[in-house]
């Protein structure tokens, strides 16, 4: 994908990178999370969702620090609202901590335990012993743990997502929101394997100015239909 991107007009800050074979990428930033969207569309035939202006003409293809305008409308791919995200983490229930209930242990997710500090932590403590081979960071492939009620892995630890919102205070409300209009930072969903329990929750929201990249900053992409 990577390959076929930068072949095809598109130029990234940060290449990705990748512990093993089905592990998450992580070390991107919000706007190379953008324009891997736009590229996925784009090699899939689909229309894109990102430009460079309010018009919706010009494609979303280099640079950062630039304003980015969605097409909400289009079949292409695109990071999910912070909205969006959480409906989908949850997974068909309500009311709960995690993607499967109130409780979380190592068994469930890859993060890092702290039972001393969390009674809903089983733990054990410290990073998953499974993936602790000395080299950060500790992914796990994806699959590894049992899906959500919607199918989905990993919206609990791994790494944290990246979502279209700027973070704002309070949480946007109402139906499908979408954040504020402007802000410092973005919203980053999930938590990673270094976050602690209370990082994994689904309410949780993290933040990061759209430069940051990291061992535990990743992003999955939704599409329209």
């Amino acid at each position: 994908m990577y390959q076929w991107a930068t072949n095809n007009g598109y130029s990234f800050d940060n290449a990705g990178s990748g512990q093993a074979v089905n592990h998450p990428v992580f070390n991107v930033d919000w706007w190379d999370t953008v324009k891997w969207s736009n590229a996925r569309s784009q090699q899939a035939g689909l229309a894109p969702a990102y430009y460079t202006d309010a018009g919706l003409t010009q494609v979303y293809t280099n640079g950062d620090g630039d304003a980015v305008y969605v097409n909400w409308g289009t079949s292409g791919y695109r990071l999910p609202t912070e909205a969006e995200w959480e409906k989908a983490a949850r997974g068909g229930l309500s009311g709960q901590r995690f993607p499967w209930g109130d409780t979380i242990s190592e068994s469930q997710a890859n993060y890092n335990g702290d039972t001393a500090d969390y009674g809903y932590d089983l733990g054990p403590d410290g990073y998953n012993a499974a993936f602790t081979n000395g080299v950060t960071p500790y992914t796990s492939p994806v699959g590894t743990f049992a899906p959500n009620g919607y199918g989905l892995y990993d919206l609990a630890g791994n790494v944290a997502e990246w979502c279209w919102d700027w973070y704002g205070t309070p949480y946007a409300g109402g139906s499908d929101p979408r954040g504020p209009a402007s802000g410092s930072s973005r919203v980053l969903r999930g938590g990673s394997w270094a976050n602690d329990a209370s990082g994994t929750r689904c309410a949780s929201r993290l933040t990061g100015p759209s430069y940051a990249n990291g061992y535990g900053l990743g992003f999955r992409c939704v599409r329209g239909l």
